[in-house]
C-alpha cells in the first residue's frame, strides 16, 4: 500500500476504510479527484467484515431506496466483472413455514414493487439444498441479491483503488483532528485537503461525540456464527431468509398482513423480539455457511456475547434450513451505527467537512449507491 508524502495536497480525504469510506473513495476518484483514505487499523475490521456478505435490495422499501440499492448492486457487479473481488448473483429465498408468512409473501409479490415471484416447495428444493422441506408451505424468490465475501472484499477494493485510481491509502493512521483544511493523525502527520468525508461508522462517538449524541444514531450489536464446509453446497446457492425477517426489513411494512405475523411472533416467542432475532443463512466460498443474527441496541450492548442468543438463533434456523453438520467453527459479534428513520446520517459540520455514517445493517447493500447520490448532489451544488 502507498505511503504518503506529508506535504501532499488532496482534493478529498476519506476518514474510514470500511465499505462506506471505500464507496466514497471510489466515486470521488472516478470524478478525477485526488483522494486520500485514512483508516485507524491495519485493515478494515469493523462492521464491513462482520456480516453475511449479502447485498440485499429486496429489504429496501419500494421507491427511492430500492432504486439506490439496485444502483449499488450494479456497481458491485462492475467490481466483479473487473475481477476486483468475487461477486455472485445468487438471489435470495424467503421461506414460509407458517401460513401468516405465506400470506405476507403473497401480498408483497402482488404489489409488484420488487423483482420477486412466489415459488412452490418443490421449486425451492430444486434451488437450494439448504431449505428444510419439513413443514415448508412455499416461499418467494428474488433475483437481485448478491453474495460477496466480507472477509476479503474491503481489502481487495482498497488495493484496487490504490492501483487503478491512485487513491493514497494510509492504514494504521488514527485521525485526531480535522480543522482549517488539514487532517492530522496521532503521529503528527498532516495533509492539506479541500473536502473531508467522515465515514467512521460507529467510531463517530470518538471523533465527534457531540454530533453523535445529537444525531439520533444508535449503536447496534449483532451476533453471528459460521459452520464448517457443507458438502454439496456452494456460493451459487441463494441466500436463505426465514419468515422472521418479514418483521425486520422495512420493505414488508407495506403489507397489511404483516401486523398479525408480528403479533404471533411476539406472543409465541417474546425472546426473539427482545433480542431482535431474525434468522438468515449465506454460503461462503468453500461451502461454509454464515448464520445469524441478533440486534441489541444502546445501553443493552455488552462486550460479552450471550450464549442464549446463539442458542435461539440456531434453534430457529434448524426449523428452516438443513445442514449435514451443525458444528460451529466461528462465533463473533459486530457493532454498527443505525438511524431510526434515515438510510444514512449526513451532516455538514463545517465548510467542506461532511459526516456520512450510520448505514445500519444495510452498508453492503446501500453504500455504493448512497455515495454516488451524494457526489452527484455535491457536484450540482458546485456548478
Amino acid at each position: 500500500m502507498n505511503m504518503n508524502n506529508d506535504s501532499d495536497q488532496f482534493d478529498v480525504a476519506i476518514i474510514g476504510g470500511g465499505i462506506v469510506g471505500l464507496a466514497h473513495a471510489w466515486r470521488a476518484a472516478t470524478r478525477g479527484n485526488r483522494v486520500l483514505l485514512l483508516e485507524r487499523t491495519q485493515v478494515a475490521e469493523g462492521a464491513s467484515v462482520r456480516n453475511f456478505g449479502m447485498v440485499w435490495p429486496v429489504g429496501q422499501p419500494a421507491g427511492e431506496l430500492y432504486e439506490i440499492a439496485l444502483q449499488s448492486r450494479d456497481l458491485w457487479l462492475q467490481l466483479g466483472d473487473q475481477g476486483v473481488t468475487q461477486v455472485e448473483a445468487c438471489g435470495s429465498l424467503h421461506l414460509a413455514h407458517h401460513q401468516d408468512e405465506l400470506e405476507v409473501l403473497n401480498e408483497f409479490c402482488q404489489q409488484q414493487s420488487h423483482q420477486v415471484r412466489m415459488v412452490t416447495p418443490a421449486e425451492i428444493s430444486k434451488q437450494s439444498p439448504l431449505a428444510n422441506p419439513s413443514g415448508l408451505l412455499g416461499g418467494m424468490f428474488s433475483p437481485t441479491e448478491l453474495r460477496v465475501d466480507p472477509r476479503t472484499a474491503s481489502h481487495s477494493i482498497a488495493n484496487w483503488l490504490a492501483e487503478r485510481h491512485n487513491v493514497q491509502l494510509c492504514f494504521n493512521s488514527s485521525v485526531t483532528s480535522v480543522a482549517d483544511g488539514q487532517v492530522t493523525t496521532a503521529d503528527g502527520r498532516q495533509w492539506g485537503v479541500d473536502r473531508v468525508i467522515i465515514c467512521s461508522g460507529s467510531d463517530l462517538q470518538t471523533l465527534y461525540p457531540d454530533d453523535f449524541a445529537s444525531s439520533g444514531l444508535k449503536l447496534c450489536k449483532l451476533q453471528m456464527l459460521r459452520t464448517g464446509p457443507q458438502p454439496g453446497i456452494d456460493e451459487k446457492t441463494p441466500h436463505i431468509a426465514s419468515g422472521l425477517t418479514l418483521r425486520h426489513y422495512t420493505s414488508f411494512e407495506s403489507c397489511h398482513s404483516q401486523p398479525s405475523l408480528r403479533e404471533r411472533i411476539a406472543r409465541d416467542s417474546p425472546l426473539l423480539d427482545h433480542y431482535g432475532i431474525h434468522v438468515m443463512a449465506s454460503v461462503f466460498p468453500g461451502g461454509e455457511v454464515v448464520l445469524g443474527d441478533s440486534h441489541e441496541y444502546g445501553e443493552n450492548i455488552s462486550p460479552f456475547d450471550k450464549t442464549e442468543i446463539d442458542d435461539l438463533i440456531l434453534c430457529e434456523l434448524r426449523k428452516v434450513i438443513q445442514l449435514e453438520s451443525w458444528a460451529i467453527e466461528q462465533r463473533w459479534h459486530g457493532v454498527y451505527a443505525k438511524h431510526a428513520t434515515l438510510p444514512v446520517f449526513e451532516k455538514q459540520i463545517e465548510p467542506h467537512v461532511h459526516l456520512f455514517v450510520g448505514t445500519g445493517g444495510a452498508g453492503m447493500t446501500m453504500s455504493f449507491g448512497l455515495a454516488e447520490q451524494a457526489w452527484q448532489k455535491w457536484e450540482s451544488l458546485n456548478q
